[in-house]
């Protein structure tokens, strides 16, 4: 169930400025990173060779692929904003898009959401900017900051 239910572009505009979370953690394991990486062709060691990267990383360790953290967004707002009165929603993209802190292999993220703007389109589409905040367990700085753009056509 989500933390906050909006019904229609009324109801999204209402929320805008709220910070809407944190929401569940999610553990990354290096079977996802791995997993992702075979997925994009990124194996690039600092992802997938856990020797190498005990040894020479930074981080001590494997750490997820940036774009593997951007696209874990996708589940995690599952349960942070419902909306409803709308008959069809898009991805349209994204827009600033930053990882300040890495994602070590095994640890847990989760995401906090908010709206940033509302703005009626062409054809009766509204436009949906949501800046979403990932953090990692334990870590002072968030992992991910992205603004989300999406496109949704009321009912």
């Amino acid at each position: 169930m989500a933390m906050a239910t909006v019904n229609g572009v009324q109801g999204l505009r209402d929320l805008i400025g709220e910070e809407v979370g944190p929401g569940d953690w999610r553990e990354v394991t290096q079977e996802m990173i791995d997993q992702f990486a075979d997925l994009s062709g990124d194996d690039q060691w600092i992802h997938v060779d856990v020797e190498r990267a005990k040894n020479e990383s930074p981080f001590g360790t494997t750490v997820a692929h940036g774009n593997l953290t951007l696209s874990l967004i996708d589940g995690l707002r599952l349960n942070l904003i419902e909306s409803t009165g709308f008959k069809l929603g898009v991805n349209y993209g994204w827009n600033k898009v930053r990882f300040p802190a890495p994602v070590p292999a095994g640890s847990k993220v989760r995401a906090t959401a908010s709206i940033v703007s509302v703005d009626d389109l062409d054809g009766g589409w509204v436009q949906v900017v949501t800046q979403f905040k990932l953090e990692v367990e334990g870590s002072e700085k968030p992992c991910c900051v992205a603004d989300s753009v999406g496109r949704a056509l009321p009912e």
